[in-house]
C-alpha cells in the first residue's frame, strides 16, 4: 500500500472535485456515494425538511462543506442549521444537525471517526441512516441510540421526521 500525498489545505479549498471530496489532516477523501437507494434517502430528506423551514426555523443544505478543526473539513449528506443561515460558504461554526447515509461500502471506522469530528466540532445532533436495514440512529454526547420508535428526532428546535418518510 502506497503512501498518501499531502496536499496543503489552500490547494484542497481551490481545487473543484466531482463529486466533492473531505479532507483530512493533509489528505484528500473520496466519500462513498452515487447509489439510487442513498440519493432517494437524500432526496426525500431534503424534501421534507426544506418544506418545514420556516416552521421550524432552520435552513437545510445538501454535501455542505463543514470545516470541524483547523485540518478537517467534512461533508454530511445532509447539513442543517438554525436560521439564520451562516453567511460563509464553508461553515466553520458547529451546524445543529449533520445526517449521514450509509452507503455498502462505508465502514464502522470510517463512520465512527466521522462522528467523533462532529461531536468534538459542537455538532449536538447526528443521524445515521442505514439503508440496507432500514434502521437509523441518532447520536449526541450521550451516546448512540436506535430510533426504535420510528422517528428520528431532535429538540430546540423539534424535528421529528418519521422513517416511513424516507423508506417509502
Amino acid at each position: 500500500m502506497g503512501l498518501a500525498t499531502l496536499i496543503p489545505i489552500e490547494e484542497y479549498l481551490d481545487t473543484s472535485y466531482s463529486p466533492d471530496r473531505e479532507y483530512i489532516d493533509g489528505e484528500v477523501v473520496e466519500r462513498n456515494l452515487g447509489e439510487k437507494t442513498h440519493s432517494k434517502i437524500q432526496q426525500r430528506l431534503l424534501l421534507y425538511l426544506g418544506s418545514r423551514t420556516k416552521e421550524l426555523s432552520i435552513e437545510v443544505f445538501p454535501e455542505q462543506r463543514v470545516q470541524v478543526s483547523p485540518t478537517r473539513f467534512r461533508i454530511p449528506d445532509v447539513t442543517v442549521v438554525k436560521a439564520p443561515e451562516p453567511q460563509e460558504e464553508i461553515f466553520t461554526s458547529p451546524p445543529f444537525l449533520c445526517i449521514e447515509i450509509l452507503s455498502k461500502k462505508d465502514t464502522m471506522l470510517y463512520m465512527q471517526e466521522k462522528i467523533d469530528d462532529y461531536l468534538s466540532f459542537g455538532v449536538p445532533y447526528i443521524w445515521i441512516i442505514n439503508p440496507k436495514n432500514r434502521k437509523a440512529y441518532v447520536v449526541t454526547l450521550e451516546g448512540m441510540v436506535e430510533a426504535k420508535s420510528g422517528v428520528l428526532e431532535t429538540e430546540n428546535p423539534k424535528i421529528a421526521v418519521p422513517l416511513s418518510a424516507l423508506f417509502e
